[in-house]
């Protein structure tokens, strides 16, 4: 569900980027005045570059000729809480965007709101966390990951819709475009929830005294299984299941295809034409790759990207952590 730049007038553009950057600086100082623990630092970290490792996995939705990957707000979040979990989405795009070209840099903005601040702080306070107040069981575990990545999907899909059509895109109409939107990413949804339930399930096991997820203290609690795992899982997807990604097309692409005959429109501007030249000069790896575009370079774009992901995670939430620490104002 990257947004690229042609998606957006620069008008609705900058007022996202305004929005999602409000978003990110609320969470951090929320973080920051909730004494945010240096022991979900590294958990944080670790598991934002298996997020990023993870949506290099592009699954076939059957029957459709599209593909989907998890966008691990909801994991994140449940892991962590939510504003951490923000924190951590915002370094996968920020990583995605400037060195692989995922995303648009204009765009940035939109793809941090839907697929950040969505499921981060809406749908995980809302949804999750209240289907787990009886506590937690392997069945209310699944319930709560499948509906909230499913809302948090379809919330984020038609948010993707309506900044579109806010943008005066009219090769893309609202009606035709929405009705493509919502249902493939019902399929990319369901699969992120059943995705999610397995993981904090495994979670779960492997140490049931972490949950109720985000809400536990860290303080005391041995977390060398939960990071051993995440470190695992992060370089399994990364360095190898990436390679056989799906090739189909992913939800937004296909929708667009269906309308316009593309997968991609073309963005004209003198602003778009500089986001353009800047990425081209940031992006090491275009499209996870090497510059000969072989498809060669996935495994080791899955790996640099992870870790490049769990650095920036790590001195974001080290700063949030060291400035409540100098008694900075909150």
């Amino acid at each position: 569900m990257h947004m690229s730049d042609a998606l957006l007038s620069p008008a609705v553009a900058l007022t996202m980027c305004a929005a999602a950057g409000a978003a990110v600086a609320y969470s951090a100082a929320k973080l920051k005045k909730n004494e945010f623990s240096e022991k979900k630092l590294p958990l944080t970290a670790i598991a934002g570059a298996f997020v990023f490792a993870a949506q290099m996995i592009n699954f076939t939705i059957p029957g459709t000729g599209s593909s989907g990957h998890i966008g691990g707000g909801i994991l994140l979040a449940a892991l962590v809480g939510g504003d951490a979990a923000l924190l951590a989405v915002t370094a996968v795009l920020v990583i995605q965007a400037l060195f692989f070209a995922d995303g648009g840099l204009l765009a940035l903005g939109c793809n941090i709101f839907n697929m950040g601040v969505i499921p981060c702080l809406v749908v995980y306070p809302l949804v999750f966390t209240p289907m787990l107040k009886s506590g937690v069981t392997r069945g209310r575990l699944a319930a709560a990951s499948i509906a909230s990545a499913l809302l948090a999907l379809q919330a984020g899909a038609f948010s993707v819709v309506l900044e579109t059509t806010s943008s005066g895109i009219t090769a893309l109409p609202f009606s035709t475009f929405v009705m493509l939107m919502q249902p493939i990413h019902l399929a990319i949804g369901l699969v992120e929830g059943l995705v999610t339930g397995a993981v904090l399930s495994f979670v779960w096991k492997a140490q049931p005294e972490l949950p109720d997820f985000a809400a536990a203290s860290f303080e005391s609690r041995p977390m060398k299984k939960v990071l051993a795992l995440f470190a695992a899982l992060a370089l399994l997807c990364g360095a190898i299941l990436s390679s056989f990604a799906s090739s189909y097309p992913d939800g937004l692409e296909w929708s667009i295809l269906k309308v316009t005959g593309k997968e991609e429109l073309e963005a004209s501007g003198e602003i778009f034409d500089k986001s353009a030249a800047l990425q081209q000069r940031t992006a090491v790896m275009p499209d996870y790759d090497f510059a000969e575009g072989e498809g060669k370079g996935t495994a080791a774009a899955g790996v640099i990207g992870s870790a490049a992901t769990f650095v920036l995670a790590a001195a974001v939430c080290a700063l949030v952590s060291r400035s409540k620490k100098k008694g900075l104002p909150n």
